[in-house]
């Protein structure tokens, strides 16, 4: 014991915002603290905050902070010397208290003995009555209903049926006649039994109206008890305070004297310890008050008492837990002073128009005012579950007089915003406003008739895929692989906006092939425009491409499109959507912008910002004219520009005239990453991609440009607003940006022609009217520039490389250095060249450094091609030799999981559902060896952990994930990528794919061979302990990276703590100079060299069996299964009914065998299209008759799948 206070630590055994405000309390007098935590609390404020953190268990309560077990293993771990239990949980538990004490720990709490006490209503009441408190009749502890019927009429009607362990309003209900209380009672039982592991009742006189107020009192254990004021705490909704303040208003002096008094007298007959609150009922009309119950602990509501007293009740529980009991020696007369006034309001996670629902999901911005208190322990990027109390936060505002307190606590819920799932935000506001509550006539009962006042819009049907999008998107970021999203067909969008009035950069929604059901609560204009659909509004028809109202109450229905495939729902004012680096628009596959950082969900709601007074004056509102619409067909022309990689260096000239001559089709597997075309195979001008790859597709990562036309292989892919930044295949054109807006109503089955044209005759994407050309839906044939996409360039001389400037569009130039090699010194020129351009003039969007490339993206309107392609030519006179290039380098050491169970299941994936006879399947590491001419896979694994990566570009794969490459060239594994892709990846996953090592940042498709999978190197919100405050990325430009190895288990807990926020990674400041290594390039090349040629030997036998075994063939028939139903011959019996599938896509999941009885509306099977899964049900009871397809096959649209007929099965 001597030790234990020698060296005071307090653990806090609680959550939340409670957790948070007893570690700065905690603080406050110097006190160390430790934090226990479940799983869903592992990256919790309070957790960051404690000098100590201890898992206790998973998330659910039981398992983990009502575990007393686990919560004194953690303070025996700890040498914790006090445990404050905060409230709720284990805060009012006497074994816990006991079993506290029994360890030799101190309990910030009041004894287990008076915890007993109060902790049962019926002792409570028996211990009131004893004191003096005025109590109103009520019964004692009920046997059973029956007990319950005869107590109710002897103290009449109604009545309250309390559960005695109950507390916070659980247990508790209001019984109007014997039928109700026969009713309520058994369920109120469960309830207490469920909650409090007690199903003890009792019942009491219930007062309608009555108001709830309640005194804090603090005893020292000895018989000396003070009393801080009262609080008065009578909004509520079903019984659990929302709203308090201090002191209670309206209350007689006489009866507030005697509640104190008799309160005090309470706590003193049973020498009560620590922070405590007796309850009253109110009843305003008699002027009488009843006791309710004893809280034996800190309250919720305990702030607006230390807003009027002064006190830390916090620090006094705490101090008087170590011993001290000086803090009641000022207060002789039991009475601590009141002085002002303050009010409290509850911050709920629940949604109030739906009575109370309660909301789970992230919390994707959140913002406070900073001139009040906050208690809270919500940040951007909080997930709130389930599993825990609703409260997020505590607003507490203070003033010399009530009405100060109430205007300042309207004041900051009005300044108070989160985002991402529904609050009770909106009604705390309508109270402040509130007439009742401002003159003090409040009850109990008055929150149930304020309503939240604020205009929603409910989403009742979601649609196949819609997204909150605004214009330009997420600009500027292009370099560490974040997308610029926004709108696919930004023109629709765009002029949507214009009809409204508003600015052309509100947020809007986006909906993929079919659209959302969205109720109003109040009248709202809005403007549907892009693909072609049925719009009702309560069933009624409602025009496209002009502002409509939508009245109160009433449902817009956006129907399935019928050409082009992507609607847009604009509103007046636009909606009230957070941006997120710097945009609304949401990108699916990294979680984040729009609602709640991915599509709508049915129940989901949407506010709107309030429209401009002046909107409908505004240039260009009203309907869009006809003719500058949009034209959308299923037969679609697309202008594009040459380049940035033509013929003849990569295709031949005959590759592009097919390119030029050909119709292509819109595969079923198209996104918003990009439109996936059927076409004609290449015949490719190399016989491969050297370094970068066996496909002569490869080539080293470079960035791409939104719109061009990448192939990946020998499938064509326009790169779409949430496709990868970076990558390394070939792009022979690119759609101009004027023509960019039809990629987003490019639909499966669609045939695409591409045309091209001169880039300087490019319309301007600013241009919204007739000169934008976009109501004419064949392009006019000005001919191409007939340069090869080539801008121009520069031989090399005085040690610098040569160049060349490729255009990409008619807003992209891409600047390549040197040979079609891995060079360092060309990727060091990228970086001077880069850092020498950004920021030297308006106009530049983007700038994107690849291996040996730097992709520059300009707006043509301010910053025009030629002009910067003269900058270029300047500043590449300017810069300094290569060799001298030293550049800030951290060593980043990561932990690496070989050959991971995630990659095992990737594999086992691709195998199943993609192909099973690829060369580097079953097993990617056993390719690796093979291809590099290693003698064990072990050598793989020596190499890997022996390697220092040099991080060459970012966004490899999305969201900061590195390309990298060995600095030792003896450690460079070269292979090849899958093809086709994989479907999936796990997130973090490790891969090589041609020289490079790459992080995928997230989960999706991806190409590389894996060796393992690491911790992450993206966190969306939680900027710290890894990351720095700034960035949600972790590494930057020429970081070196190493591993270090770690079980797939260890790796587990490890992203556990970095998604948290609390993992560290080892990085250590340094440089790198390229004069350093070029020397050691040279002092081992003999050795170098010898590596190479066995690596050139085993890469060039592999590709010989490639082609032996006939394997490119092989790659592209696994590319492209089609249905073989034979529908010309299909013939239906009498009552049979064909289910056929809606658009182009493939057979992803059979659910049904053929005879199987079916109920209408069972799923029959899933049809995959554009990373999405459509469910195709049964359209009335009987029996699947016939299967025409099987999994893995295309169907189009209209294609008959299944019939069902009628009978009873087999």
């Amino acid at each position: 014991m001597t030790d234990r206070a020698a060296t005071p630590k307090v653990l806090i055994a609680n959550r939340g915002e409670i957790a948070v405000r007893l570690i700065r309390a905690a603080r406050s007098l110097g006190l160390p603290t430790v934090a226990v935590f479940s799983d869903a609390d592992r990256g919790a404020p309070h957790v960051a905050l404690a000098d100590e953190a201890v898992r206790i268990g998973p998330a659910a309560p039981r398992e983990s902070y009502l575990r007393a077990d686990a919560i004194l293993a953690a303070a025996a771990a700890t040498g914790a010397t006090v445990v404050h239990p905060g409230y709720g949980f284990l805060s009012e538990d006497a074994d816990f208290a006991a079993a506290v004490q029994a360890a030799g720990i101190a309990f910030a709490g009041p004894t287990p003995e008076q915890l007993r006490r109060f902790g049962t209503k019926h002792t409570a009441r028996e211990a009131a009555a004893a004191a003096g408190v005025p109590i109103f009749p009520g019964s004692g502890l009920l046997d059973d209903v029956d007990a319950a019927v005869a107590a109710a009429e002897r103290i009449g009607y109604p009545v309250m049926l309390k559960a005695t362990g109950g507390g916070g309003g659980i247990g508790m209900r209001v019984c109007r006649d014997a039928d109700e209380l026969c009713a309520a009672y058994h369920s109120v039982a469960a309830q207490a039994e469920r909650s409090f592991a007690s199903a003890g009742l009792f019942v009491e006189r219930y007062v309608d109206n009555a108001r709830h107020v309640e005194v804090q009192i603090f005893g020292d254990g000895t018989g000396r008890v003070v009393s801080l004021g009262d609080r008065d705490c009578s909004l509520q909704r079903r019984n659990q305070k929302v709203i308090e303040e201090a002191p209670a208003p309206a209350l007689p002096d006489a009866l507030r004297e005697r509640l104190h008094a008799s309160s005090r007298a309470l706590a003193a007959a049973v020498g009560y310890r620590s922070a405590g609150t007796v309850e009253f009922v109110y009843d305003p009309v008699r002027q009488e008050a009843s006791f309710l119950e004893v809280n034996a602990r800190l309250q919720v509501e305990h702030p607006v008492t230390e807003a009027v007293t002064g006190v830390d009740l916090a620090a006094w529980m705490l101090r008087l837990a170590l011993g001290d009991t000086s803090m009641l020696d000022d207060y002789p007369d039991g009475t601590v002073p009141i002085a002002g006034h303050a009010v409290e309001a509850r911050v709920y996670a629940e949604d109030p128009t739906r009575g109370y629902q309660p909301s789970v999901g992230t919390l994707t911005s959140v913002r406070f005012p900073t001139d009040v208190r906050v208690d809270t322990w919500v940040a951007d990027g909080t997930e709130v579950t389930a599993s825990y109390d609703p409260l997020l936060a505590k607003v507490i505002t203070a003033g010399a007089d009530r009405d100060e307190a109430w205007r300042r606590l309207g004041a900051a819920l009005a300044g108070t915003r989160l985002y991402g799932i529904e609050t009770n935000i909106g009604l705390l506001c309508a109270a402040t406003q509130n007439d009742t509550v401002l003159q003090a006539r409040h009850s109990t009962a008055t929150l149930a008739d304020i309503t939240d006042p604020r205009p929603r819009i409910t989403v009742e049907r979601p649609g196949l895929l819609t997204t909150v999008q605004d214009v330009p998107g997420r600009i500027g970021l292009w370099q560490v692989g974040v997308p610029p999203s926004g709108p696919m067909d930004d023109l629709s969008f765009r002029l949507g906006n214009r009809a409204l009035g508003n600015d052309e950069d509100a947020p809007g929604l986006e909906c993929t092939a079919s659209g959302p059901a969205l109720r109003f609560s109040h009248p709202t204009t809005v403007c549907v425009t892009g693909a072609e659909c049925l719009v009702t509004i309560d069933g009624a028809p409602a025009p496209m491409w002009e502002p409509i109202e939508v009245p109160a109450g009433a449902v817009l229905d956006i129907g399935e499109a019928a050409l082009g495939l992507r609607t847009y729902v604009l509103f007046a004012g636009g909606l009230d959507v957070p941006a997120y680096l710097g945009s609304a628009s949401t990108f699916t596959l990294g979680g984040f912008g729009g609602h709640g950082g991915r599509a709508l969900v049915a129940g989901d709601v949407l506010r709107t910002k309030p429209a401009a007074p002046e909107a409908s004056s505004r240039p260009g509102a009203g309907a869009v004219p006809p003719e500058v619409r949009p034209a959308l067909t299923n037969d679609w022309e697309l202008a594009v520009t040459e380049g940035p990689h033509g013929a003849p260096e990569f295709f031949t000239r005959a590759d592009i005239d097919t390119l030029y001559g050909s119709t292509y089709r819109v595969h079923f597997n198209s996104a918003r990453t990009g439109v996936r075309l059927e076409g004609p195979k290449p015949q490719w001008a190399r016989p491969d991609g050297g370094e970068a790859g066996l496909h002569p597709s490869n080539i080293h990562d470079n960035a791409y440009a939104v719109g061009t036309l990448d192939f990946t292989g020998d499938t064509p892919i326009l790169l779409g607003p949430d496709g990868p930044s970076l990558g390394g295949f070939v792009c022979p054109v690119t759609v101009i940006s004027a023509e960019r807006w039809k990629l987003g109503q490019l639909r499966p089955g669609d045939t695409v022609r591409f045309v091209p044209v001169r880039a300087a005759a490019a319309p301007s994407r600013r241009e919204l009217g007739l000169a934008r050309g976009a109501a004419n839906p064949v392009v006019p044939r000005t001919g191409g520039d007939g340069d090869d996409g080539v801008l121009a360039r520069r031989d090399g001389a005085d040690g610098a490389p040569q160049v060349t400037y490729r255009r990409s569009g008619d807003d992209y130039v891409l600047v390549e250095y040197g040979d079609i090699v891995l060079d360092l010194a060309l990727r060091a020129r990228v970086h001077a060249l880069h850092t020498r351009l950004e920021g030297s003039v308006d106009g530049i969007v983007d700038i994107t450094p690849g291996i040996r490339s730097l992709q520059v993206h300009v707006d043509p309107d301010v910053l025009p091609v030629p002009k910067l392609l003269g900058l270029l030519t300047e500043i590449e006179d300017d810069l300094p030799a290569t060799s001298e290039l030293v550049v800030p380098s951290r060593r980043v050491r990561l932990p690496l999981s070989w050959d991971d169970p995630a990659t095992r299941e990737a594999i086992a994936r691709y195998m199943s559902g993609v192909r099973d006879d690829a060369p580097w399947c079953p097993w990617n590491i056993e390719f690796i060896r093979r291809i590099n001419g290693l003698d064990s896979v072990d050598e793989v694994r020596e190499i890997v952990y022996s390697a220092e990566y040099l991080v060459l570009g970012l966004g490899d794969v999305y969201l900061g994930a590195p390309v990298a490459t060995p600095l030792d060239p003896r450690h460079r594994l070269v292979t090849t990528k899958y093809n086709p892709a994989r479907t999936w990846t796990a997130e973090n996953s490790v891969g090589i794919g041609g020289a490079y090592l790459c992080i995928y940042g997230m989960e999706g498709p991806g190409g590389y061979q894996f060796v393992g999978r690491t911790t992450q190197v993206w966190n969306s919100h939680r900027h710290r302990g890894a990351f720095d405050s700034e960035h949600p990325w972790l590494l930057r430009f020429f970081d070196r990276i190493s591993w270090y190895p770690v079980s797939a288990e260890e790796l587990l807990d490890l992203r556990a703590d970095i998604a948290a926020g609390r993992g560290s990674v080892d990085i250590t400041e340094g440089a790198f100079s390229l004069a350093d290594h070029q020397r050691f390039l040279a002092d081992n090349a003999d050795s170098i060299a010898a590596f190479r040629a066995r690596q050139s030997a085993a890469f060039a036998a592999e590709r010989a069996a490639w082609e032996a075994a006939g394997e490119f063939d092989r790659a592209e028939r696994a590319a492209s299964k089609v249905s073989s139903a034979a529908t010309e011959d299909l013939v239906l019996a009498e009552g049979e009914q064909r289910v056929d599938a809606p658009f182009t896509s493939s057979v992803w999941r059979i659910d049904v065998t053929e005879g199987q009885p079916v109920k209408a509306g069972q799923p029959l099977l899933a049809l995959e299209a554009m990373k999405m899964e459509t469910v195709l049900r049964a359209p009335a009871d009987g029996v699947v008759r016939r299967i025409l397809v099987t999994t893995g096959h295309t169907v189009d649209g209209g294609d008959p799948l299944v019939v069902v007929g009628p009978g009873s099965g087999r």
